[in-house]
């Protein structure tokens, strides 16, 4: 009975992989192949910006949507990095009691479950109350949001995990509390880098949090407090057209969009490899 019992398991995990296996690379043909057939008929779809009637089955392309997310994602992680980092910090028994870690811990997660469209009501909520229409500036605080959760739990992980006996030295040769930081984030960076990296992904493929920030302008941005879009709003837009020709520019986007999060991944685990020396016993 027991080996029974041992064998369905088995079976149904397997059935469970190859289900969840399915489904994904299912996604990711029709995708990448519609997507690529239609870049392959018009390349300079993603190099021009949309003309006035792009919508309507006019001329253009979505490179404006790729510089936005370019412009909104890369800040934002940046920010979202560096006060990851502060957060985490404090949250060691170096800076802050146990109770108040966990209270702060226990924010974060919640702030992490918390569906992104709600960040972006809460930032336009601040823009109406200030008389101000979408822009870039409201689009990366609507991310910073968004990814400062998820980054500050990975950089606290990978800091919590470092050996006592690291920090017990560090203390007994005289160092202050910033430089023995300083070390723990050097020890950390394999962590901190991979959370980073899928902050920014997350981020370049989140459009509720931007969709009422932004404006969804159909032009290159200008500034911080111009109107501006990104590539999940823009996949949206096209996907809803009556035409024909603009859903294919959808696949188009979406295949782009594909290829940054791969590149992405990849160049996480590369970077993970490479600071993973910094890890005692290597």
């Amino acid at each position: 009975m027991r080996y029974l019992e041992e064998k369905i398991v088995k079976i149904l995990m397997i059935c469970s992989i190859l289900a969840v296996l399915g489904s994904l690379l299912f996604i990711l043909f029709i995708t990448i192949s519609r997507g690529w057939i239609s870049i392959n008929e018009n390349p300079g779809i993603i190099f021009t910006t949309p003309g006035p009637r792009y919508l309507l089955g006019g001329e253009g392309g979505f490179f404006h949507a790729i510089a936005g997310s370019l412009y909104m994602v890369v800040p934002s992680t940046i920010i979202s990095l560096i006060l990851a980092c502060l957060i985490a910090l404090f949250l060691q028994s170096e800076y802050s009691s146990k109770r108040i870690s966990e209270i702060i811990r226990l924010f974060i997660d919640i702030l992490w479950g918390t569906p992104s469209i709600i960040y972006g009501l809460f930032v336009l909520t601040i823009l109406i109350s200030f008389h101000r229409r979408g822009c870039l500036l409201a689009g990366i605080v609507a991310l910073i949001f968004l990814e400062l959760p998820i980054i500050t739990r990975y950089v606290d992980e990978s800091i919590s995990s470092t050996p006592k006996e690291l920090k017990e030295i560090a203390y007994s040769m005289g160092l202050t509390r910033v430089e023995v930081s300083k070390i723990i984030l050097k020890y950390s960076s394999s962590g901190i880098i991979a959370g980073s990296l899928i902050g920014l992904g997350r981020a370049f493929g989140d459009a509720a949090s931007i969709i009422f920030t932004t404006g969804a302008a159909s032009t290159m941005p200008k500034g911080l407090l111009s109107s501006c879009t990104a590539l999940p709003v823009v996949i949206f837009q096209q996907a809803n057209s009556f035409y024909p020709s603009v859903r294919d520019h959808a696949y188009a986007a979406a295949f782009i969009l594909i290829i940054i999060i791969l590149i992405l991944s990849i160049t996480s685990r590369l970077l993970q490899k490479k600071f993973s020396k910094y890890t005692v016993g290597d």
